[in-house]
């Protein structure tokens, strides 16, 4: 690449691979694409160490004439290419699968590699797009690149995912309407939290029905009517309360348009509610036959280990736990700026849906009197109160373990996260300083 205005992109139309082949030997070349959502830039890298200078091409209508290009410098006497990219989301996808139909390799550079490697790259720390395609090729040429093939996922998979991502987005529209629902609540109706769990199906079909306390306690029918919502799970005892609760509450009374509000509040979540719980259903159904969901549904909950297994892909293929542990984000990283001077963070990098439903799964390990639980209050008390280095540490351990147990084939077993024994000293649990 000439040194005078290095970076200055040329259109893809006007590249002649002709004219590169005729003036070079054949031997390897590295192609670094830099893709964005309207336009992309490649770079070459020759094995001699040389550039080319960027070529710019728009994404997705000069696919065809950017893999024709790729595929030219790799015909029969040319050239062995190797395209890389950055792993990061969705627009390059269309690329990759042309670059498979075409027959070429495709590999793969962290996004935080080409950010780490601009100022050693060219002595300038800026980055722009003709650059970090460039630092690609040149990070691939060094070996700092993995293979990243294109694959068809299978039916199986793909259901699964699917059910996976709908029940979140309906998970998330539940908790939204229920944040109303208890706001609604505060104000009009605040003695019926402590009888109903907010946003459960009884609660949801009751604000449907009714609207407003007023209407419940003038309905006499409103026992039988929450005796068939509730089913066995909501004994009389505790539906003589709701009913008397709505008669005696000290609440704001609801107008007219206050009920109407709630009702809409309600039925969406009721909706939601429904719709989460038959996403739930299908996950059931296909991750019987996943083995990385069977081996972990046990402890962690059916729905964390469908989550981690789309979100994370199979444990047993991360060539060691802490590979797994950073493809979740909970690998650490230390602050020195600041407040924070010399603490260590989790670098938060992947899915955050995975570690929102290993954040949960944690939780729920924490309860009752067994070794994590120990463990967990044995941390909070040393760190005066605080809850969430506590949390991220035991996320970290089951991070490790959920790796240990796929790799072995062995269910998951959270008494083991710590050893055999909760009582052990803070350095033998390993997690006293995280």
């Amino acid at each position: 690449m000439a040194k005078r205005r290095a970076y200055r992109a040329v259109d893809v139309q006007s590249v002649s691979v002709e004219s590169w082949l005729a003036q070079r030997p054949e031997g390897r070349v590295w192609v670094g694409v830099d893709v964005g959502k309207d336009e992309c830039m490649m770079v070459v890298r020759w094995q001699d160490g040389q550039f080319e200078r960027p070529i710019r091409w728009a994404n997705p209508g000069q696919i065809p004439l950017a893999v024709g290009c790729l595929d030219g410098l790799a015909r029969p006497g040319g050239w062995q290419v190797t395209v890389v990219m950055e792993s990061s989301g969705t627009y390059g996808d269309a690329f990759r699968q042309a670059l498979a139909d075409a027959g070429l390799e495709a590999h793969r550079v962290a996004g935080k590699a080409t950010r780490d490697y601009a100022e050693v790259f060219d002595g300038v720390p800026s980055q722009h797009d003709g650059k970090d395609a460039a630092i690609l090729a040149e990070l691939a040429s060094i070996g700092k690149s993995v293979p990243w093939p294109w694959r068809t996922p299978g039916s199986g998979d793909q259901s699964l995912e699917h059910h996976v991502a709908m029940m979140d987005v309906y998970q998330q529209h539940w908790l939204e309407w229920s944040n109303r629902i208890e706001a609604w609540l505060a104000r009009h109706w605040p003695e019926l939290g402590a009888f109903l769990g907010l946003g459960t199906a009884t609660m949801l079909q009751l604000l449907c029905a009714y609207g407003s306390p007023q209407a419940l306690a003038a309905d006499p029918r409103a026992a039988e009517r929450l005796a068939d919502w509730g089913g066995g799970l909501l004994a009389p005892s505790k539906i003589a309360r709701v009913i008397e609760s709505a008669r005696t509450t000290v609440g704001v009374r609801p107008t007219e348009v206050d009920s109407r509000r709630v009702h809409l509040y309600a039925q969406e979540a009721l909706t939601a509610l429904r719709k989460v719980q038959a996403h739930h259903k299908q996950m059931a159904r296909h991750g019987r036959t996943c083995p990385d969901v069977q081996l972990l549904a046990p402890a962690l909950g059916l729905a964390t280990a469908c989550v981690l297994h789309v979100e994370a892909g199979d444990a047993s293929e991360y060539r060691c736990g802490q590979a797994y542990q950073k493809a979740l984000g909970l690998n650490l990283k230390e602050r020195s700026s600041g407040r924070y001077k010399g603490q260590l963070k989790i670098t938060k990098r992947g899915s955050a849906r995975a570690r929102r439903w290993l954040y949960l799964a944690a939780l729920r390990l924490v309860r009752g009197d067994g070794p994590v639980a120990r463990w967990y209050a044995r941390k909070v008390a040393r760190d005066g109160g605080g809850r969430g280095r506590a949390l991220v540490a035991i996320m970290r351990k089951m991070a490790l373990g959920i790796h240990r147990c796929r790799r072995d084939g062995v269910p998951f077993d959270p008494e083991r996260l710590f050893g055999r024994s909760c009582d052990r000293t803070d350095k033998q649990a390993g997690l006293s300083r995280r």
